[in-house]
């Protein structure tokens, strides 16, 4: 089965349609959640999120052992990761950028290795103004890098905005379309 990637900007409809995606198949779900509540607003937002989930699903919270957390799924559960932009700030804080990386390219390729639908949940924060701070240039850059890595291991990348899907190609089909 696919590993599909839906990349997007804040509240673009990614999450929504990962749980359709999902929903949609007849084997069991489990979700790998990786955002950390550090405060009211973000607690909100993890409810907000949970709410929108069959209560049949099975959640991990699971912050930064991403890899660990889809090996322990099993090749016969769906598999949504919600998301790789936290898990990826997590991992930075972690970490460093390096062995984030490292760790991100891990957890691609086990995506990408599971019989059933693995769906990966991230943001696209490379479109718009460059930070003001090393930190927040270097957790850009590094989402940048994160996002490419999982996008070459999947088999369908998605951009989501407003709620609607655009299929992204892979370099290499445009290349040979245009010899």
């Amino acid at each position: 089965m696919p590993l599909v990637v839906l990349i997007g900007g804040a509240r673009s409809g990614k999450s929504r349609l990962a749980v359709r995606l999902a929903a949609a198949q007849p084997s069991p779900v489990r979700l790998i959640a990786t955002a950390v509540a550090q405060d009211a607003e973000m607690a909100e937002r993890i409810a907000e999120h949970r709410r929108r989930r069959p209560s049949s699903w099975q959640t991990v919270e699971e912050p930064l052992r991403l890899r660990e957390a889809i090996d322990e799924a099993g090749g016969d559960t769906c598999l949504v990761i919600d998301c790789l932009t936290l898990w990826t700030a997590n991992a930075l804080e972690r970490f460093g950028a390096a062995e984030a990386e490292t760790f991100a390219a891990a957890a691609a390729a086990a995506a990408s290795d599971r019989r059933a639908l693995t769906v990966a949940v991230t943001n696209e924060v490379g479109l718009g103004v460059v930070p003001d701070n090393p930190i927040g240039r270097s957790y850009r850059d590094l989402l940048g890098r994160v996002n490419a890595v999982w996008a070459d291991a999947a088999d369908h990348v998605l951009l989501v905005v407003a709620g609607r899907a655009l299929a992204l190609e892979k370099a290499g089909s445009i290349l040979e379309g245009l010899r």
